[in-house]
């Protein structure tokens, strides 16, 4: 049997700068996989999700979406299969532009939308915006949408490139609680629509990693702790790994949390 291509394949990643960032970092992702990347402040996620998009020039190793592969292939182009919502991003939409007119710049991966939208485009950003729940915000401006509000629209952008995967960079970061089990519900139901990209969650919050997601990649110090299926990964003793003290990971009514203290210690045996 003909062995499927991975839809993303990271061999060997390593950056440097002043100092080293990355670490040889490796990792696999199949068609019908969901992953969470976890780590602790300064793990390197950040740093690996700019790699991975093209935003960070990687000193060795290799980046391959499907057959197109970091620096053999324009990544201009590849880029447009990849999406990206991040605050990062968002801090950069100007404040008059509308919910529509964010999701109309994903098409071209431009940040601002100027432009007359073409009947197609628009209808086709109509139709996303219903999508990701945000039609009625189609003409309300940036300024004055609440953070929910605009990780949704800014997933409504990514999805306007038909992309294959989209990293999301701790997009519940800022949610009041009730904000953010509204905005995890919209990624399950995200994930089981037809022609759904395989989606990364980028996070140091167990709490995030909701059934939906089927795989975990554990970094620490920039190097890749632990990787696969999210049964195997998430463990207390991989998690103290991780964030460097003692916790247990619990799992109450099959959502998962943390205990940290140094009571922790026994349950790692």
């Amino acid at each position: 049997m003909k062995k499927t291509q991975p839809i993303f394949a990271v061999e060997n990643l390593r950056v440097e700068r002043e100092a080293v960032i990355l670490h040889e970092v490796n990792w696999q992702v199949e068609q019908g996989q969901h992953w969470a990347i976890l780590g602790a402040n300064g793990s390197g996620k950040t740093s690996l999700l700019s790699a991975l998009t093209g935003y960070l020039m990687p000193s060795s190793g290799e980046i391959r979406i499907g057959a197109a592969s970091f620096g053999a292939s324009d990544w201009r182009d590849v880029r447009r299969s990849v999406g990206l919502v991040s605050s990062a991003l968002g801090h950069q939409i100007e404040p008059e532009q509308t919910a529509r007119d964010v999701v109309l710049s994903g098409r071209e991966a431009q940040i601002n939308f100027w432009r007359r939208a073409a009947t197609a485009e628009a209808r086709e950003a109509s139709r996303i915006l219903r999508h990701v729940r945000a039609s009625h915000l189609a003409d309300r401006p940036w300024r004055y949408l609440s953070q929910g509000e605009r990780q949704r629209v800014l997933i409504g952008r990514a999805l306007m490139a038909r992309l294959r995967m989209l990293f999301l960079d701790e997009p519940c970061a800022g949610l009041d609680p009730v904000a953010r089990k509204d905005f995890l519900h919209f990624l399950t139901a995200l994930a089981k629509k037809r022609h759904a990209p395989t989606l990364v969650l980028v996070t140091h919050h167990v709490e995030e990693i909701v059934p939906l997601f089927t795989h975990v990649l554990l970094l620490r110090g920039g190097k890749t702790l632990a990787s696969g299926e999210k049964t195997r990964v998430l463990t207390s003793a991989h998690l103290s790994a991780t964030f460097g003290a003692p916790v247990t990971l619990r799992r109450p009514q099959g959502r998962y949390r943390l205990e940290i203290g140094t009571h922790a210690g026994s349950f790692l045996r």
